[in-house]
């Protein structure tokens, strides 16, 4: 009868982890279909003439929950607000949220999480964070100015970072229109993060 019991709460584990994987997994491709629907749609997409027309969808890395890690967060107290500079040659104003820090290839790693001074007095985007970062695909199969990674303010001391669901900037596909942030040195990875959106450089720039 014991052996029996055991069986069963680890059958029942078993089938708890999966869903919540299945979920998870689940989550990134909505993301991945929803970011498709946003390029496709003329009111919402960077893309501009040919490159808008001609767009299918965006080449992805293989979904890996290897790259969905759960961070230690530490809250910057008493941050300065500061101007990070753009691909335009302008600033935006932003503050520093916290610290993202994990373990990832072996390696010890921290990413810095910002918040937008003019988001955050608007209701809808009041706990939006915003983590631009560079790591070793960037030139070769991600674009070379990094990728962006949007998070909502954690309630805890831990974050989860997933970057399955990171992205290029507006930038990357249109870089007459659009002002995108650069990413500061300390947010560049000295790992390759095979996650999130691929680029193909298709776009002339």
């Amino acid at each position: 009868m014991r052996s029996l019991i055991v069986i069963l709460l680890f059958t029942l584990l078993n089938s708890c982890g999966s869903q919540s994987q299945s979920k998870i997994i689940s989550d990134i491709k909505k993301f991945q279909s929803d970011l498709n629907a946003e390029y496709k749609n003329p009111k919402e997409s960077p893309l501009r003439g040919d490159n808008l027309t001609n767009f299918k969808q965006h080449p992805f890395f293989p979904i890996n929950l290897k790259y969905r890690v759960t961070a230690k967060f530490i809250k910057t107290e008493n941050a300065i607000p500061f101007e990070l500079p753009t691909s335009s040659g302008k600033t935006k104003s932003y503050r520093e949220y916290g610290k993202a820090e994990f373990m990832l290839d072996g390696k010890e790693l921290s990413l810095t999480l910002y918040q937008s001074l003019s988001l955050m007095t608007d209701p809808k985007y009041k706990d939006f964070l915003f983590l631009p970062f560079r790591d070793a695909t960037n030139e070769i199969e991600t674009y070379g100015g990094g990728k962006y990674m949007d998070l909502k303010i954690p309630q805890g001391n831990q974050i989860v970072l997933d970057f399955n669901k990171s992205y290029q900037p507006y930038c990357a596909y249109n870089a007459y229109d659009y002002n995108c942030p650069i990413v500061p040195v300390e947010n560049i990875l000295p790992v390759r993060i095979e996650a999130g959106v691929k680029y193909e450089d298709i776009y002339h720039h």
